[in-house]
C-alpha cells in the first residue's frame, strides 16, 4: 500500500522555484530557535521536510529525535545528509508515543498539513520536559507580497491554496489571529511571536532582482518585529 504522504515527496527534492523562499526560511527560523533555546539538551522535532532545519539542529542537540511518516521523504533525507546523528523515527505524529519528555519540541511548518492542529498541539504539549519550550512555524496568508496582490486584483483571498501548496499537502494557511487562537485552545500559552522573512514581492519578482545576501538577510532581520506582514509566523509557546 502506497503511503499518501509519499506523494508529496517530489516537493522536497530541489526542483521548485519555491525552493528559493523555501532555503531562506529554512536556514533562518532554526538560527532564531537556537538562538531562544539557551542551553537545551534535548529536542523532538516533527517532519523531515527539506532536510535544512534537521541537519542544523543535530549540530547542536545532545539528543535530537525526529519524527516523519513519509519513507520516501526519509530516503531522500538521507541520501543528502548520510552522516546526520539525528534519530529518525518513522511515525504518525498522531500514533506517536513516549515516556521521554523533551527540552524543545518544534514543529517547523508542520501544522499547515495535518488534520488536527489542536490535536497535535495538545497531544506533543505533554511530551514538554518541565520549563521547556515548544515552538511552531507556519506559512502567513497575510504576508505582505500576497496583501499586494490582492489589493492588485491579482489575488481573489490571500487565504487561497496555490497548486504549490497542494503539491506541498497545505491544508491550510495561517494568520497572527488563527494561530494565537489555536494556542489559546489548545491550553498553551503564546510566549513570543516572531516573524520569518519579510516578502515584499512573488518569488519570481525576487529571484529576478539576483539581490544581494545581504539584503535577504536584511529582509529577515526586519521580519522578526513585524510577524504580520512576514512569509512565515515563529510562535515560541508553553504548557499552562
Amino acid at each position: 500500500m502506497i503511503n499518501r504522504l509519499d506523494t508529496h515527496a517530489v516537493a522536497y527534492q530541489g526542483d521548485n522555484l519555491y525552493d528559493f523562499d523555501n532555503e531562506i526560511l529554512l536556514t533562518w527560523y532554526p538560527q532564531r530557535i537556537l538562538h531562544h533555546a539557551g542551553n537545551a539538551a534535548s529536542l523532538l522535532e516533527l517532519g523531515l521536510g527539506h532536510g535544512y532545519t534537521t541537519d542544523i539542529f543535530s549540530r547542536r542537540f545532545a539528543r535530537h529525535v525526529v519524527l516523519e511518516g513519509s519513507p520516501a521523504v526519509i530516503l531522500n533525507f538521507r541520501e543528502k545528509h548520510p552522516d546526520c546523528r539525528a534519530e529518525i523515527v518513522e511515525t504518525w505524529f498522531e500514533n506517536f508515543a513516549t515516556s521521554e519528555k523533551f527540552d524543545v519540541i518544534v514543529m517547523g511548518f508542520i501544522l499547515e498539513h495535518v488534520d488536527d492542529p489542536l490535536l497535535i498541539l495538545r497531544r506533543f504539549r505533554d511530551f514538554l520536559a518541565p520549563s521547556g519550550k515548544m515552538f511552531l512555524a507556519v506559512p502567513n496568508a497575510q504576508v505582505l507580497n500576497r496583501r499586494l496582490g490582492q489589493l492588485a486584483g491579482l489575488l481573489d483571498d490571500v487565504t487561497s491554496l496555490s497548486e504549490n501548496d497542494h503539491l506541498l499537502g497545505h491544508q491550510r494557511f495561517y494568520t497572527v489571529g488563527t494561530l494565537s487562537a489555536d494556542i489559546t485552545q489548545a491550553g498553551c500559552g503564546l510566549d513570543r511571536l516572531e516573524g520569518i522573512y519579510l516578502k515584499p514581492f512573488t518569488t519570481s519578482q525576487i529571484v529576478s532582482l539576483q539581490l544581494d545576501s545581504k539584503v535577504i538577510d536584511a529582509l529577515c532581520t526586519v521580519g522578526i518585529e513585524y510577524p504580520e506582514l512576514s512569509c512565515g509566523l515563529l510562535a515560541e509557546i508553553s504548557a499552562r
